[in-house]
C-alpha cells in the first residue's frame, strides 16, 4: 500500500508540474498563432502543447535539469511545429506554385508598389483562385518554421543535405551582410525576437507587405548560394 501512495504521490507532484505551466504552454500557443493565418486553429496548437508539457512533466529529473520550463519550453514549441509540419501542407506541385507566386508578387511589387490579390495571382499564373489561395496560406504557415524547413520548400532538399550546419549559418551570415541594415534588423526581429509582421510594421514603419517580400529574398538568396 505504501508503493502506491508513493506512486499516487509523484504522479500528483508531476501532474501539479505541469498544471503550473499551462498558462506558458497557452501563451506560446497565441505567440504562434498571431504569426499564422486564420485557418490554424489556436485550441489545436494548445492542446499539442499541453500534451507535450504533460508527458515531460512525467519524465522530468529534476537532478539532470533545474528547470523545468528550461528544459520543456524548447520541446513544448517543437511540438507545435512539428504538428504544422504534419498537416502536409505542400504537395510537390504546390511547392512550386508558392515559388512561382513569390516570384510574381516580387515582380508585380516592383510595379505596383502593393501585394497582388489572388485573383490577379491567378489570371498571372493561369492556375485557379483556389489554389493559388491555399498555395499562399500554405507558404505563410512555412514562414514561421525554422530556415532550414523554409529552404526545403521546392526540389533543395537534395543540395540541402550535402551542407553541415555551420556551413549553412556562415550562408546565412554572408546573405544578410549584403542587406541593409533595416533589412537585417526584420531578419532579426523575425526569427530572433519573434514579432509578427504587424509589429515589425509599427516598428519600422514599412508595410507589412514590404517585410513579407524582404523575407522572402532572403530566403531565395540563401537557397541560390547553396546551389539550389
Amino acid at each position: 500500500m505504501t508503493s502506491v501512495a508513493y506512486l499516487n504521490d509523484i504522479k500528483h507532484k508531476e501532474d501539479e508540474l505541469a498544471i503550473q505551466y499551462l498558462p506558458a504552454v497557452k501563451a506560446m500557443a497565441f505567440r504562434l498563432k498571431e504569426r499564422l493565418p486564420s485557418s490554424i486553429d489556436f485550441m489545436d496548437l494548445s492542446a499539442i502543447g499541453t500534451e507535450e508539457l504533460i508527458k515531460l512533466a512525467r519524465r522530468y529529473d529534476e537532478t539532470l535539469n533545474d528547470s523545468f520550463w528550461g528544459y520543456a519550453k524548447k520541446r513544448v514549441y517543437g511540438a507545435m511545429l512539428d504538428y504544422l509540419r504534419s498537416l502536409d501542407i505542400l504537395s510537390r506541385a504546390s511547392r512550386k506554385l508558392v515559388k512561382a507566386i513569390d516570384y510574381a508578387v516580387e515582380e508585380y511589387m516592383l510595379h505596383h508598389n502593393e501585394e497582388p490579390t489572388d485573383e490577379e495571382l491567378s489570371e498571372i499564373l493561369g492556375e485557379s483562385v483556389e489554389k493559388v489561395h491555399d498555395a499562399r496560406i500554405a507558404s505563410t504557415i512555412y514562414t514561421v518554421m525554422p530556415l532550414h524547413d523554409q529552404l526545403q520548400v521546392g526540389d533543395e532538399g537534395s543540395s540541402l543535405a550535402k551542407i553541415e550546419k555551420e556551413e549553412l549559418i556562415e550562408v546565412i551570415k554572408k546573405v544578410l551582410s549584403g542587406y541593409k541594415e533595416r533589412e537585417q534588423v526584420i531578419i532579426q526581429l523575425y526569427y530572433f525576437e519573434e514579432l509578427t509582421l504587424k509589429e515589425i510594421s509599427k516598428i519600422l514603419n514599412i508595410t507589412e507587405s514590404r517585410i513579407s517580400q524582404i523575407h522572402k529574398s532572403v530566403i531565395r538568396k540563401i537557397r541560390e548560394s547553396v546551389g539550389a
